[in-house]
């Protein structure tokens, strides 16, 4: 009898045992269920939150930031009660299982199938909880996603409404400033016309009285210009004058006298020829270059000119010109000395030199040459003699 009442008492302990069990089991699930509920109105209203944050641009990101952070907190919040449902289960079942070891021998049987009973209900809550987990998690995912995509679309749509906003305010303004420079344009040709008939006006006035002033002025600038060109042809005269006395004063120098200017970029050739002239008792000045050579003639007028074709500034055939062009110094031999007589013989000629030289020629062809220039008298007339 005490055998079937203890069995019946451990029968009462198991449906006991159980019905808490499925009490708390029934608790999770009801809680779990406001949770998910919960979390799906909390991820409609977020996500309503968010369409009105997106049509009010900056502010929405901080409150759509604002209202993640209080997601998580509430997750975080969700796990914890869930670790701590959990501890609970493993306490109660530490517990149920001290009662069962303190029990008989001879309800070992009943304990192993309370155990087996407990471990069942223990994998079911698992497989509850992590079913519950997983849909938690697909939940917030979802919710994630939409908000992004409401986000990113309201960003869209307020980027394209500002880009249209420019473009407005771009076609407005070239509007308006076409309009503005139409209307300037418009004052500027009546400004224009009026000037212009104005200016008509004036000019018919003062026509009759410029002809007058036009026809006297062109009779004094005739009798100017006459008067000009007898001057100038009298200069002419007396410079060719003077010039042809000086020639004839050179032809009759004696080489003490006698002034040759070397005129070469080369120093080497300026040292040898001045050396030979030198050596037959000539006056030698030297020119660096074609416009030292021509600075130097203005003030001191050489009796003959010996220079090289190519040299900076000023070559050999403009230094001609410009010694031919001058009244004053027209006469003057020009002795060129070149590698290249054939090539240059032409322009040589057109410049009007005296003696085209050679490269290389004999110390004594190059005195002999000096000698028949200033014996020949008016060099610029004389055609170019080649050695």
């Amino acid at each position: 009898m005490t055998e079937i009442l203890l069995w019946l008492m451990l029968a009462g302990a198991v449906v006991v045992l159980a019905g808490v069990a499925w009490r708390r089991r029934a608790q999770m699930r009801h809680r779990a269920r406001a949770r998910a509920e919960a979390a799906l109105m909390a991820a409609e209203t977020a996500r309503a939150q968010a369409r009105q944050r997106a049509e009010e641009q900056a502010k929405a990101q901080a409150s759509l930031a604002a209202e993640e952070a209080a997601r998580a907190q509430a997750q975080r919040q969700a796990e914890a009660e869930a670790a701590a449902l959990r501890q609970r289960e493993a306490d109660e079942a530490a517990r149920v299982q001290a009662l069962r070891a303190a029990e008989e021998a001879a309800r070992a049987q009943a304990r192993r199938d309370a155990e087996q009973a407990a471990q069942e209900q223990a994998q079911r809550i698992a497989a509850e909880q992590a079913e519950r987990e997983a849909a938690r998690a697909e939940a917030e995912r979802l919710a994630n996603e939409q908000a992004q995509r409401a986000a990113q679309a309201a960003r869209l749509e307020a980027q394209r409404a500002a880009e249209e906003a420019e473009r407005r305010a771009t076609a407005e303004a070239a509007r308006q400033a076409f309009e503005r420079a139409a209307a300037r344009e418009a004052a500027r040709r009546e400004a224009e016309r009026a000037a212009a008939e104005a200016e008509a006006r004036l000019q018919a006035e003062r026509a009759a009285e410029a002809q007058a002033a036009r026809e006297a002025a062109a009779r004094a600038e005739a009798a100017r210009i006459e008067a000009a060109r007898l001057a100038a042809e009298r200069a002419r005269q007396q410079a060719e004058r003077e010039a042809a006395q000086v020639m004839a004063a050179a032809a009759r120098k004696p080489r003490e006298q006698t002034l040759v200017m070397v005129a070469d970029d080369s120093k080497i050739v300026r040292v040898k020829t001045g050396r030979l002239l030198t050596q037959h008792q000539y006056q030698v000045c030297f020119a660096e270059d074609g416009l030292d050579a021509a600075r130097q003639i203005a003030e001191r007028q050489p009796d003959v000119l010996i220079t090289d074709v190519e040299m900076p500034g000023m070559d050999g055939f403009q230094l001609t010109e410009h010694v031919r062009q001058n009244p004053r110094t027209a006469n003057i031999p020009v002795i060129m000395i070149t590698a290249a007589d054939e090539r240059h013989r032409d322009d040589a000629a057109r410049a009007g030199v005296s003696v085209l030289l050679g490269k290389p020629y004999p110390e004594d062809e190059l005195i002999a040459r000096i000698e028949a220039s200033l014996r020949a008298g008016d060099a610029a007339t004389r055609p170019m003699e080649l050695a």
